[in-house]
């Protein structure tokens, strides 16, 4: 295992172990209670043998001295500059350099002059591979460019406080290359020529480019050095070597029924990627990523798993799996990244599973797919035809009757069994008319195949209108073949199975990533990386992780008044000798029960038992006004489904002389009706509602706590408060009030090409509780990530918040979700200035906060000693790495706020983009995870930041509205609408200014909870 050394000095500034921050121009006033880790050696000799490139330094102005003060500011940068260090001395710049983000002066290392891409590129010697390790080097942040915001540099060397320490192994891997290196990028272009037989062009795909670059590859080793290249299958080819440019034939044996086809394969020189600006930029010398430099690093480790995995996105599964029945198996496999963290780059693999269909002959699966089928059994039922198809549709195969490799996409079935299908055959002569043949005779005379099971339909395997019809038992399923999520969580038996495999426990996962680091058909395997000089390492990254404070709690006490709570070491609390601290009397509420006569919900029992679960929780509930039958069916009838609510509102009305505080709706089963009936409710009457499942409410084992979590989120959209924290958030004691923002987009399916985007803002209503929300819903268009009405949207919530609190915020922190770091400018220089225009008037400036959470990485945290770890072998709630990998210079830091008890926990990775509030790394720690602590709907912290969870409840509820609108308009319209009709209908059939406009009576409740 690689060693580390703890130093003093920690940071952008950092000096080597042990030399307390002398280099970076940080004074010794300032004190350090951990320092960064150094690595001491590496016993991998493949890894080990790359030592570190010594650098000398000097001012980068040329001569010492030479440096000139700058303003600095309390938060990120507009135009250059930032504010210094609590405590350290002023920020400076390199005169006539520009601004830099560092606090202390700028240096940068000498370099051996390159060698030009002209003549050959040398091969050096292996010793001249370094890794950059940040945390021995001055690494100030880059320049600005002007007029633009920039994110926040970190404003020390990482927290400090912690209630114990741990030594963590995380899954990245450091990279060591040759700075003296370049790249070559060149771009491709390939065209297919017009095909001997059909006399048109071939459409190409991603495979079909492989096989392109393969052939010609193949063909001209010596000029084309396959193992020196990496291609995305596209448009880019990265090589180690130079390649001849200009056109080149390619003529590759495709479909029998093709016969050969020509391509012309285009490349030409794009750029020149030299390593060492890798280097510039992680000692802060140039102003953006190399990102061309990055995408061809990163696809180099790609392409050997790219020629022996199957590749979805950015993971590589086996072509082998776990058996998990009915024709699927779960293959494992890895997500591959390339990170730039303060150690250097790093790759970040992780494990990852899936469920595909086997490569198997159609009628073998259909035999384990489908429980009731059976070959030679006579005539094939229509519902089994169904069922048939349902299984195949869409999927690939391969046919056995012609040597040809070619794929066929399912069309569906056809409407005949094969002894029953003919069709006509044109005289080759042109002497005769066309005969009619049937299909069974025709493979005979042609094939020489005997149809076994002509009882069974064929297979439509057509396209472009030429018909192809071919029995199953000449088709076998295409390998690599994804199985949908949705089935497996539907399916009883599979689905368990799967669960079992791909919710590894941290120990396991851990050994799996280290297997595959090494694997042969792995990223560093094949000695593709190795012939761009790139080495990595086999080992886990080590870090020192902290785990930080739990905050106490505020709950109600059974006798009355509230009481303070320390939480347990898991950090989960009860409620059995607690209580809500704010419930709110339930007067009016009635059932409607949705269910089938076979689990129909026992309404008397439930409801007795609600009432008493909510009165021990302090939540006064009286007995329903009335219990309404109804079914599953009238969920998908939009129109009688909005008649019948109504009637019940006012039915209650009557009753009770007030309006209808919730609607408990009970339902047989998850089902697409419940968008329909969301947004009749929260868009059309204006009633919270609340759905059951009738065999969860029936159950007898469990009920209780069922019932518990279900009068939570009853007292959380009724107004009330269910936990506090019990001492104010630091940073944030003063008397002004603070305003908590939570922004998501929610995008569409990957199939759907034309539905909007749906944008969700929610924020806090009171303080210093902070923990009731208010939501906005916007439409905008499809799969635009950047919030168009952001600044409009989040006045709203400050003016309902100035009603109901008197008083606007001063301070406002804003947690934007669901973007990569590619998007921080927008973030930065378009939603925050929309923000800031839309609320900065008649004097009104509050003070803002804005910080990215990140779910969609793949970083895990695993305890190096599996005893430092909780009862499930995860790290525990609290854990914080704010070093070694995290960004070089900017404000980031990974947080596992939740208790995992299934698989391996997922840290929350938080960026802070902007910082008016002048944020300590364990300040703002704390802050979120103390906030943590305050989601409604359990009694543990959670994995996300409330504010940005509930803006994705918000954003998917959006969603919701949206698809049940569509239903309707396409349930309405002709059934022969075509999929491309259906498509163009769900975006231009609406008046999108109205669709998400929420009732207003829930505008400032928490219906989404």
């Amino acid at each position: 295992m690689e060693n580390y050394q703890r130093g003093r000095g920690r940071g952008r500034g950092r000096g080597r172990s042990g030399d307390g921050g002398r280099r970076g121009g940080r004074s010794h006033h300032q004190g350090y209670q951990h320092g960064q880790e150094s690595r001491a050696g590496n016993p991998n000799p493949n890894y080990s043998n790359y030592p570190t490139q010594q650098t000398s330094y000097r001012p980068i102005s040329g001569h010492e001295g030479s440096f000139r003060q700058v303003p600095t500011s309390g938060h990120g940068q507009s135009g250059g500059p930032t504010r210094s260090n609590p405590g350290s001395g002023p920020a400076w710049v390199p005169s006539g350099e520009g601004s830099s983000r560092g606090s202390g002066p700028v240096w940068v290392g000498k370099r051996t002059e390159l060698v030009s891409v002209r003549s050959p590129v040398s091969d050096p010697p292996v010793a001249e591979l370094t890794s950059l390790d940040i945390s021995l080097e001055l690494t100030p942040s880059p320049a600005s460019r002007v007029g633009e915001r920039v994110p926040v540099k970190r404003p020390d060397y990482g927290g400090k406080c912690a209630i114990r320490f741990s030594q963590l192994l995380v899954n990245h891997f450091r990279v060591k290359y040759n700075p003296n290196l370049i790249i070559l990028h060149y771009d491709v272009d390939i065209k297919p020529e017009v095909t001997p037989k059909e006399g048109r062009s071939l459409r190409i795909k991603k495979s079909l480019m492989h096989m392109i670059r393969n052939k010609l590859f193949s063909d001209d080793p010596k000029n084309f050095p396959m193992a020196k290249t990496a291609y995305d299958g596209e448009k880019s080819i990265f090589s180690a070597v130079k390649l001849p440019t200009g056109k080149f034939k390619v003529e590759l044996s495709m479909a029998e029924e093709r016969g050969a086809c020509a391509f012309m394969f285009t490349i030409n020189l794009v750029k020149e990627l030299p390593l060492y600006k890798l280097e510039d930029y992680l000692r802060g010398t140039p102003s953006s990523i190399p990102r061309e430099i990055l995408q061809g690093m990163d696809l180099v480790m790609k392409e050997n798993p790219t020629r022996h995995r199957i590749q979805i996105g950015r993971s590589f599964y086996s072509n082998n799996g776990d058996n998990l029945g009915k024709g699927l198996i779960a293959s494992k496999g890895f997500h591959h990244s390339l990170k730039l963290t303060s150690q250097g780059p790093a790759q970040c693999l992780d494990y990852s599973v899936l469920a595909f269909r086997k490569k198997v002959p159609v009628l073998e699966f259909l035999q384990q797919h489908i429980a009731d089928f059976r070959l030679n059994c006579g005539p094939v039922h229509h519902w089994m035809m169904k069922a048939i198809e349902r299984a195949l549709k869409e999927l690939k195969v391969t046919v056995t009757h012609r040597t040809t490799k070619q794929k066929y996409i399912i069309q569906g079935l056809t409407s005949s069994v094969a002894n029953k299908l003919s069709f006509p055959i044109e005289d080759p002569d042109g002497k005769h008319p066309p005969r009619n043949v049937g299909l069974v005779e025709y493979f005979k005379d042609k094939y020489g195949k005997v149809i076994e099971h002509s009882y069974l339909p064929c297979l439509d395997l057509s396209k472009g209108g030429k018909m192809n019809y071919v029995p199953m038992e000449f088709c076998v399923l295409v390998e690599g073949q994804r199985y949908p999520k949705d089935s497996l969580d539907k399916d009883r038996d599979v689905g368990p199975k799967f669960k079992d495999i791909a919710l590894a426990k941290p120990w396991v996962r851990k050994d799996n990533i280290c297997t595959m680091v090494k694997a042969d058909d792995g990223p560093c395997g094949g000695g593709i990386a190795q012939n761009f000089q790139i080495a990595v390492s086999e080992h886990m990254t080590e870090v020192t992780g902290r785990v930080i404070q739990p905050p106490n709690l505020k709950l109600g006490n059974v006798n009355g008044g509230a009481s303070k709570v320390t939480v347990r070491g898991d950090c989960q609390w009860n409620l059995l000798d607690k209580c809500v601290l704010e419930g709110k009397r339930v007067e009016r509420w009635a059932i409607i029960d949705f269910t089938d006569r076979d689990v129909e919900l026992d309404y008397r029992r439930f409801a007795n038992q609600l009432v008493s679960r909510c009165k021990k929780l302090h939540i006064e509930m009286k007995e329903p006004l009335f219990y309404e039958p109804s079914d599953m069916r009238e969920l998908h009838n939009s129109k009688q489904l909005s008649k019948h609510l109504s009637s019940i509102c006012s039915r209650a009305k009557e009753i009770s002389g007030g309006q209808l505080q919730i609607l408990i709706c009970a339902m047989t089963k998850k089902d697409p009706g419940y968008n329909n009936l969301k947004r009749i409710c929260e868009t059309e009457i204006g009633i919270v509602t609340q759905c059951c499942l009738s065999k969860n409410a029936n159950k007898d084992r469990g009920l209780d706590q069922y019932l518990a979590n279900l009068a939570l989120k009853l007292n959380a959209k009724l107004g009330g408060s269910n936990v506090e924290l019990f001492e104010k958030l630091p940073r944030l004691e003063g008397d002004g009030h603070v305003m908590f923002i939570g922004a998501d987009v929610n995008h569409p399916a990957a199939f759907n090409t034309s539905s909007p985007s749906i944008a969700a803002v929610v924020a806090t209503m009171n303080w210093p509780a902070a923990n009731k929300y208010a939501a906005r819903i916007r439409l905008q268009d499809h799969r635009v990530e950047g919030i168009k009405h952001f600044g409009q949207m989040c006045l709203e919530l400050l003016e309902a918040y100035a009603r109901i609190n008197k008083v606007k915020p001063e301070k406002i922190i804003v947690f934007r979700d669901g973007v990569s770091e590619s998007q921080f400018d927008m973030v930065l220089n378009d939603e925050l200035t929309d923000l800031k225009s839309a609320i900065e008037s008649d004097g009104y400036s509050p003070t803002i906060t804005l910080v990215v959470a990140q779910k969609r990485h793949q970083t895990r945290l695993f305890p190096k000693d599996r005893n430092q770890g909780g009862p499930t072998g995860n790290v525990h709630p609290g854990t914080v790495v704010d070093t070694t990998i995290v960004h070089p210079w900017e404000f980031d830091f990974y947080l596992c706020s939740h208790y995992g008890s299934l698989g391996t926990s997922k840290p929350t990775h938080y960026h802070v983009l902007w910082d008016e509030h002048r944020f300590t790394s364990d300040d703002l720690q704390s802050v979120i995870y103390n906030l943590c602590f305050t989601f409604a709907r359990c009694t543990k912290p959670v994995s996300l930041v409330p504010p940005v969870y509930y803006a994705d409840l918000v954003a998917y509820r959006g969603r919701q509205y949206y698809e049940a609108l569509e239903g309707s308009a396409l349930s309405a319209s002709s059934s022969s609408l075509s999929t491309s009709s259906r498509t163009t209908l769900s975006s231009s059939s609406f008046d999108q200014s109205v669709i998400l406009k929420l009732h207003k009576d829930l505008e400032n409740v928490m219906f989404f909870c």
